[in-house]
């Protein structure tokens, strides 16, 4: 029988380079995208906030200022003009059949500060077992009117004890709570792997490593002599987050490539 095993990826710098409301929602909306994020960081400073439910509202405010709507379909629109890095839309069918040959059930997920509607529009979005994202609540006109699920860099961590213990939704308290023996639990930690690009996935891949499974930063191979972007990755070795740091390069034979494959082979001999 095979053995379940996970790859859960960040989205924003991991799979898609930039923040996702940067390429198409913030654009036809004519906001500088330097100007938005320079709002945001001042006002969760000021309110003392969480900074993901700011964005969000933000969002929805500038929409407003223009009159556009904001719904489900706009934002999945929005979704579809989501450039993804190189290598991306053929990555999950050869990695499936690389698992397939190992004996593995090969499961994909996102955990993402990034809006979950733009994230479902997303051409690969049918690659995920389940998506986990910053969530709108909508009316009953279909229209976004408030942040409804924030995830941010410590809330990330709950979510990979949703897809640990089966859990495919946001709300469900009590069985994310509830005691399951490790070996019940039909994801275990030492067959998941998470990648990811930022300070936001930290908790993450310092979590999973700890508990047994491994992680892997990845950054934009456009923006590896930018000096802070090598500052972050140096710091995440440094101070054990991650076991991999290689460009967020998903062609077939990239480094990234053979890392993946090295750590789904390790699983296949620890499961027999």
């Amino acid at each position: 029988m095979p053995h379940r095993t996970a790859i859960v990826y960040d989205f924003d710098g991991t799979l898609a380079p930039g923040n996702i409301q940067e390429h198409s929602f913030l654009p036809d909306l004519d906001v500088d995208r330097v100007d938005f994020w320079n709002q945001v960081a001042a006002e969760k400073q000021r309110h003392d906030v969480d900074e993901i439910l700011v964005y969000m509202r933000l969002m929805l405010e500038r929409a407003r200022d223009k009159s556009v709507p904001v719904t489900k379909e706009t934002l999945a629109a929005h979704g579809r003009k989501t450039p993804l890095f190189e290598g991306v839309e053929t990555w999950f069918g050869r990695i499936d059949v690389h698992a397939a040959e190992l004996g593995l059930d090969l499961e994909h997920y996102v955990v993402s500060s990034g809006n979950e509607e733009i994230i479902r529009g997303s051409s690969i979005a049918g690659h995920f077992r389940h998506i986990y994202g910053s969530k709108f609540i909508f009316d009953d006109a279909g229209h976004a009117v408030w942040p409804g699920t924030s995830v941010n860099y410590t809330t990330k961590t709950q979510y990979l004890f949703r897809i640990n213990k089966g859990i495919p939704n946001h709300w469900d308290r009590d069985s994310i709570n509830r005691f399951i023996p490790l070996d019940e639990r039909p994801v275990p930690f030492t067959r998941m792997l998470y990648i990811g690009d930022g300070d936001t996935d930290i908790p993450s891949m310092k979590m999973v490593r700890h508990q047994g499974g491994f992680s892997i930063a990845v950054f934009d191979p456009g923006l590896w002599q930018n000096p802070s972007a090598q500052q972050k990755l140096y710091k995440l070795i440094a101070e054990d987050r991650t076991h991999f740091v290689a460009p967020a390069d998903y062609t077939e034979g990239s480094q990234l490539e053979v890392i993946v494959k090295g750590i789904l082979g390790r699983f296949a001999l620890q499961a027999t």
